[in-house]
């Protein structure tokens, strides 16, 4: 049986605003995907914990703190050692658009930056995320 699409929503480092994060994570949920919100606060450790309890297929990281080439390539780098790396990990905030391309180098499947529609990203997530195989 086929199951639906998990998308993990994760706001990682100290930022503290997460009116976007909440607004994707509703919109993907309304679209037909599963979807677990983590809050605020997280560490790319507790990003990657709870991905791997979810068996998500995907995750989301919304950042406006500036530290994204350092928080974004964190949870793909603990993906890989914890035998995830095929989970597609994108991401949306503040990101200078000289910083997207490298973000792409280092893993990360899609960059939205604001301006972005939902309607925008619930089309890339129907087009590029697909249920992974668990165990």
């Amino acid at each position: 049986m086929d199951r639906r699409v998990r998308i993990l929503v994760a706001k990682p480092g100290l930022d503290g605003h997460d009116r976007g994060a909440k607004i994707i994570a509703r919109a993907l949920r309304d679209a037909g995907f599963e979807v677990i919100y983590t809050g605020l606060h997280q560490t790319p450790e507790m990003i990657v914990e709870a991905a791997l309890q979810e068996d998500v297929d995907g995750i989301g990281l919304s950042i406006l703190s500036g530290a994204h080439l350092v928080q974004f390539p964190a949870v793909i780098d603990l993906l890989k050692q914890r035998g995830a790396g095929d989970v597609v990990v994108f991401g949306g905030g503040i990101i200078p658009e000289e910083d997207i391309a490298r973000l792409g180098d280092l893993g990360v499947s899609r960059v939205f930056t604001p301006g972005a529609t939902t309607q925008e990203i619930i089309r890339w997530v129907q087009e590029n995320i697909r249920p992974r195989e668990v165990a």
